[in-house]
């Protein structure tokens, strides 16, 4: 098993869309990057922690490679926007990606580099190492699934769900 943080606005969609596929064993929204320790949502919407709305996506390399899960990240988010994603403003809701180890780090250069092909205008796409990573309330764990006609996740989640599902078919759960 692999797990990769990633951050690209709202972690609720970046939870929604990793929980549809094949391989992927667990989706833990939380808090990294930041400098205050063990925050809260309320803190981190402040945008005065430092910490970006992240996931921690743990897979099965044998089942889905490690570039569709970066892939992925790159198709459900526009890595063009800095400190936002549409009307979600602010340093917590960053494109970034958290390294464990050197090899992560690489993988995920890889992957940025892949993405540039795709997305016309500079990437601001951060690549940093991984400092703690705090878990979410658990309010905030799995919200899509739980949440499924909140006004959110049908007007920003959902479509990116689908967008997923169309984009990435052959690596999608059977519904």
């Amino acid at each position: 098993m692999q797990t990769f943080v990633v951050a690209g606005g709202c972690f609720w969609c970046l939870d929604a869309v990793y929980r549809t596929l094949k391989g992927v064993s667990d989706v833990v929204s939380g808090y990294t990057g930041g400098q205050t320790v063990n925050p809260s949502y309320e803190a981190v919407c402040t945008g005065r922690t430092g910490h970006a709305e992240a996931v921690a996506v743990t897979f099965d390399p044998e089942v889905i490679p490690a570039e569709v899960i970066l892939d992925v990240f790159f198709t459900l988010h526009d890595p063009r926007q800095l400190n936002r994603q549409g009307n979600d403003i602010g340093t917590q809701y960053r494109s970034a990606m958290f390294y464990a180890d050197d090899t992560q780090k690489a993988e995920f250069e890889a992957a940025l580099a892949r993405a540039s092909e795709y997305w016309d205008g500079g990437l601001v796409t951060e690549i940093a190492p991984l400092g703690e990573y705090y878990v979410a309330e658990d309010y905030h764990q799995d919200f899509f699934a739980k949440n499924p006609a909140q006004g959110y996740c049908l007007a920003v989640a959902l479509p990116k769900v689908n967008k997923i599902r169309k984009s990435y078919a052959e690596y999608v759960l059977a519904s």
